[in-house]
């Protein structure tokens, strides 16, 4: 069973910089897609980026005016710089991971907290 566990979250200032990361283990099948969503309170859960295991990556939105997502495939990682951030980018980040079947696997999420 896939497991992916994030790291990176936490409070930053506004126009402050994270990186979140996120591993997966317990692979059966490879791994297509991984990305990141995020929730903020009150909110749906909306697409940030995601990179496929060829290296093509995908913003929604204009996140990459300040994401930039990347990938290890041999390591089963994908991280997400965040660089000026702005206190409506705070909300719970989640990594996903899916394969070329559109089994889909979720993190458990990690707090991004922006505030002064």
């Amino acid at each position: 069973q896939v497991q992916l566990v994030e790291s990176g979250g936490g409070l930053v200032q506004p126009g402050g910089s994270l990186r979140l990361s996120c591993a997966a283990s317990g692979l059966s099948s490879p791994i297509y897609i991984m990305g990141w969503y995020r929730q903020a309170p009150g909110k749906q859960r909306e697409l940030v980026a995601s990179q496929t295991s060829g290296g093509t990556a995908d913003y929604a939105g204009s996140f990459d005016d300040r994401f930039t997502i990347s990938r290890d495939n041999r390591k089963h990682t994908v991280s997400l710089q965040m660089d000026s951030l702005k206190s409506e980018d705070a909300a719970v980040y989640y990594c996903y991971a899916t394969t070329r079947n559109a089994d889909y696997t979720w993190g458990q999420g990690t707090q991004v907290t922006v505030s002064s």
